[in-house]
């Protein structure tokens, strides 16, 4: 009976009573007061005003931007071909990353390339049929046409070309065969009318100035539209023997409107050739000019692309 008992008082005994879970602790606003004083304290990224103008006083910084900004994808298409399937390829190792370089006259100009091209390229600018001058390049890099640039160790010229391709009602493309240098000299082309773009300077307004200065002013053409496209070539330049050339060309196709002969050869005179740098300095008879350009009309299918 005893034992009996005992079992009982065993079975029936209350539960431990249930431990009280502890407080929150209080957030540590320290921690979030440190944390926005010292974003307070980094600088807002530079914001600058709109562009409106190309007179605007900071043309020359949106340039820069322009020419150092890289270039991840660009269009590679077809210029000619009536399906025209467009596909992006990286650019990663485009020149136009790195910042492009200035001179302060000719002679910074030919004591910076003199080490860096091969041989004695230098000394055949000009002299050469179908070459320019050193005084040449200085005006384009001058008047913002080209930039030179440095990429892996190697120099590069690189040019923004507007490429126009244009039509007769025969569907006949117009090419320019030859041209007419300052000094006497005919250099080859066999190209559609090629202008290069002045900064800031957009397609159309490009396709313009190229018609007016060199075909004429009475020429009037007309961009068909959704036929723009861009895309790259790199070889040796042609106008300066030794010196890599990058051409990012903008390509167009127009029509003509009036003003041009729809067949046969013709010629015309250049009236844009301006021979005097940023500063107003004239560089007449040191600088080749064009003076004339030839023209005719091909097939589309013996156009050399």
């Amino acid at each position: 009976m005893t034992t009996s008992t005992r079992n009982l008082q065993f079975l029936y005994l209350l539960p431990p009573p249930l431990k009280t879970p502890p407080p929150p602790k209080a957030p540590h606003y320290a921690l979030f007061i440190s944390s926005f004083l010292l974003q307070s304290m980094i600088p807002p990224p530079p914001c600058y005003p709109p562009f409106t103008s190309l007179n605007s006083p900071y043309r020359s910084r949106r340039l820069l931007s322009l020419v150092t900004t890289p270039i991840s994808f660009l269009v590679r298409s077809n210029p000619l071909g009536r399906n025209r399937h467009l596909s992006f390829y990286p650019m990663d190792n485009s020149p136009l990353q790195s910042p492009p370089i200035t001179f302060t006259s000719p002679d910074s100009l030919s004591s910076f390339l003199s080490p860096r091209l091969r041989g004695n390229s230098l000394s055949t600018w000009g002299r050469a049929p179908g070459t320019k001058t050193l005084h040449n390049l200085f005006l384009e890099i001058s008047q913002g046409e080209t930039s030179l640039l440095v990429s892996d160790q190697t120099l590069i010229r690189t040019v923004n070309v507007a490429s126009i391709y244009i039509r007769n009602s025969r569907g006949l493309i117009l090419i320019e065969s030859k041209q007419l240098l300052s000094d006497g000299s005919i250099r080859e082309r066999s190209r559609p009318l090629s202008e290069k773009m002045k900064p800031l300077e957009s397609i159309e307004e490009a396709v313009v100035r190229a018609v007016r200065e060199e075909l004429g002013e009475s020429v009037v053409v007309n961009i068909l539209e959704g036929s723009s496209n861009i895309r790259v070539e790199e070889r040796e330049s042609l106008s300066y023997p030794g010196l890599r050339a990058q051409y990012v060309l903008h390509t167009v196709e127009a029509k003509v409107v009036q003003g041009l002969p729809e067949e046969g050869e013709f010629e015309t005179e250049e009236i844009g050739e301006d021979p005097v740098d940023g500063t107003g300095e004239e560089f007449e008879g040191r600088a080749v000019t064009v003076k004339r350009h030839y023209w005719k009309w091909v097939d589309e299918r013996d156009l050399r692309r």
